[in-house]
């Protein structure tokens, strides 16, 4: 693992799906949450690591404390979007991400977001960031 400093900003790339939608073609609510987790999963890899390993071989889990969303326009069937990700605040037992949800082919802002995450251990108790992680999330 590098020690360079990451950006701390990422951007992935969603389409809407049929299934995301309801009658009348708009984005469900709840998918901007599951939108945010897997451009969140993209932004540690943009970082220099996989979510998956964080966990796995070091046992560090980013518990989700708090979820907000704010929509600004829909989301509809077949748009694809950019789900921007960055880092708000990082302390060595928790991290919170800020998340921008535009619309591609127009640049529309959609929505906004913000998840706070606790450092925790497989035994769901708060811990430290592991200290080769602690670069990649701006400590």
């Amino acid at each position: 693992m590098s020690t360079a400093t990451p950006a701390l900003e990422n951007t992935a790339r969603i389409r809407v799906r049929y299934a995301e939608t309801d009658q009348m073609g708009v984005a469900y609510y709840g998918n901007y949450f599951t939108w945010f987790e897997v451009a969140r999963v993209e932004w540690c890899k943009a970082a220099g690591f996989n979510y998956r390993d964080m966990e796995r071989e070091d046992g560090a889990l980013l518990v989700v404390a708090e979820a907000t969303c704010r929509y600004r326009a829909p989301a509809r069937f077949d748009d694809e979007l950019a789900v921007r990700t960055f880092v708000t605040k990082a302390r060595s037992r928790m991290v919170a991400f800020g998340y921008e949800v535009r619309k591609v082919e127009t640049d529309e802002l959609l929505a906004t977001g913000e998840t706070s995450h606790l450092i925790c251990g497989p035994d769901m108790k708060p811990r430290t960031l592991p200290e080769k992680y602690r670069v990649r999330f701006g400590l």
